[in-house]
Formats: structure tokens, C-alpha cells, sequence
């Protein structure tokens, strides 16, 4: 990072994944292009999970090629008075790989699911009906940094 006085901690770089809802996820795309969408996310233990469908382009990114990156922006503050943000980003570099191991799968799906819906009952609703047609992802984090930005 050139401007290492913004940099962030690892461990708060850490507390910006497990608090931030969305992020964007990259991957070499058709043509060595790249390809950024947003996703949503459950981070855990240095790695980063996702779900998906079963095929699609980024399937097909992630069998031709296992590197990617992944960025989150935390939610940017305003000093009382200032009309410029404080936003603090992390991007993790890693190499992404399918969960075949139908016992984890499962459980990581679950963990997404206390994450993102509104109960117990609706998760495991949700799990009858889908959780066979859901890829689950793992990124696994090679290199990570963050930074303190203010737009100013």
C-alpha cells in the first residue's frame, strides 16, 4: 500500500468483514477480462464463504482459474459539520474453491443464513427448498489490507 498511514489493522480489517453486509467479489472473467458483481458474504476463521447457482459465468471463472479478490467498504462516516466522508475498504486476495462436502456445505449456508434472514424457521425452510440447487464458495485469504480513506 503507498500510503501505509491508512492503512487498518488486521484486526480491524477482520471486524469490517464480519460486520459488512454486501461486498464484491472478482474473478478472471471470459477473455482474462475481469469480472467484479456484487455478493453477499459470511466471513469466518481467514476465509470468506458465498453462495451461488449451480453453473453461470462465474462457475465456469472459477473452474478456469481459482485466484480472486474480494472488497468490502465499511459504512462511511461524517464528522458533525464536515460534509466529507471517512470510509474505510478491505480487499482480501485468495484462491476460491467449491465445497463438495455436502456436511460443511450445508453448515455454511446455515451460517449465512443466521446472517441474512429473519429466523430459525424461515432458515431452514429456505434449506429444504434450495440448499441442493446452492453452490457454496470458499475464498481463502492469501493476503488481506485496509484502509482509512477521508474524502476530502
Amino acid at each position: 500500500m503507498r500510503r501505509s498511514k491508512q492503512a487498518l489493522p488486521l484486526t480491524e480489517c477482520q471486524d469490517i468483514l464480519d460486520r459488512a453486509y454486501r461486498g464484491f467479489l472478482s474473478v478472471i472473467g471470459d477473455g482474462g477480462y475481469p469480472y467484479s458483481f456484487p455478493i453477499n458474504f459470511y466471513h469466518e476463521d481467514g476465509k470468506v464463504y458465498f453462495h451461488s447457482a449451480l453453473e453461470g459465468h462465474k462457475i465456469d471463472a472459477l473452474r478456469a482459474c481459482e485466484k480472486a479478490c474480494f472488497t468490502v467498504l465499511d459504512e462511511p462516516v461524517r464528522e458533525p459539520g464536515d460534509w466529507w466522508y471517512h470510509v474505510k475498504s478491505v480487499i482480501c486476495f485468495g484462491r476460491l474453491r467449491e465445497i463438495t462436502d455436502e456436511t460443511l456445505h450445508d453448515e455454511t449456508l446455515r451460517k449465512f443464513g443466521r446472517k441474512y434472514f429473519p429466523g430459525e424457521g424461515y432458515l431452514e425452510k429456505e434449506m429444504a427448498a434450495s440448499a441442493r440447487h446452492a453452490a457454496v464458495l470458499e475464498l481463502t485469504i492469501e493476503h488481506i489490507t485496509g484502509k482509512a480513506v477521508r474524502e476530502k
